[in-house]
């Protein structure tokens, strides 16, 4: 069974071709293409199409698709989603979406308490708490909540937990302002579509699956229309 996952949440992206199988949790990622940002639209469909064809496969041989849903750029999201909804629906196959929070996490190869950061730009931060916790077999990860602070906000949270909790960010300038105000601070890469998958095939193995129609992106942050729409007088 082959996997597709596609991450276009960010500056830059990546899309993977993995390998699984129901009877078993682990994944092998036959290849992951990293996408240049700014074009998703235009080359993420044929950037697919190239990647099954180099593997002597078609879209007929996905069994399933993983997506990141957010946070991240409004556009680059909608890219991503619409493409993975399109091939889900026609092809009758399981989507699993993904938060890019959750892949920061995961990547740390922490368990216990674990913090993920990510720089959003307007001195924010978009923050995710999670649980994860380990057996002879497999990790685990359990969401505890998602949310956008402030720097000043999240640093002063992350001060009265120190020591109970580490931070893990992929952002150089989010990293060194942690580390320089005391806080445990793991600067990890930035997550590739690799990652998404083996985080979405356990989902699916576990039937926590989206339907092509109930896919939508987790913004957390409103958009700039919302923010500054204005109400009808």
């Amino acid at each position: 069974m082959l996997l597709l996952a596609v991450d276009t949440s960010g500056k830059n992206g990546s899309l993977a071709l993995a390998r699984v199988n129901p009877d078993r949790s682990d994944v092998e990622v036959v290849e992951a293409v990293p996408l240049t940002g700014g074009t998703f639209s235009a080359q993420l469909v044929p950037q697919i199409s190239a990647l099954l064809a180099k593997h002597c496969c078609s879209k007929l041989n996905l069994s399933a698709f993983a997506a990141v849903s957010g946070p991240g750029s409004f556009t680059g999201l909608r890219v991503g989603l619409a493409a993975i909804k399109a091939l889900a629906e026609v092809l009758q196959k399981p989507i699993a979406a993904v938060s890019l929070l959750e892949a920061i996490a995961w990547s740390g190869h922490l368990d216990g308490r674990v913090v993920a950061a990510l720089d959003a730009g307007r001195r924010e931060v978009y923050v995710g708490d999670y649980e994860i916790g380990s057996t002879e077999d497999d990790r685990q990860l359990r969401m505890l909540g998602e949310r956008l602070l402030g720097r000043e906000e999240f640093l002063t949270e992350a001060r009265g937990e120190a020591g109970e909790k580490m931070v893990v960010t992929p952002d150089a300038s989010l990293a060194e302002f942690l580390s320089a105000a005391g806080i445990r601070t793991q600067r990890i890469e930035y997550p590739t579509s690799a990652v998404i998958a083996h985080l979405a095939w356990d989902r699916i193995r576990r039937g926590q699956i989206v339907r092509p129609e109930d896919l939508e992106a987790n913004y957390i942050r409103r958009s700039d229309a919302e923010i500054f729409s204005q109400p009808n007088s």
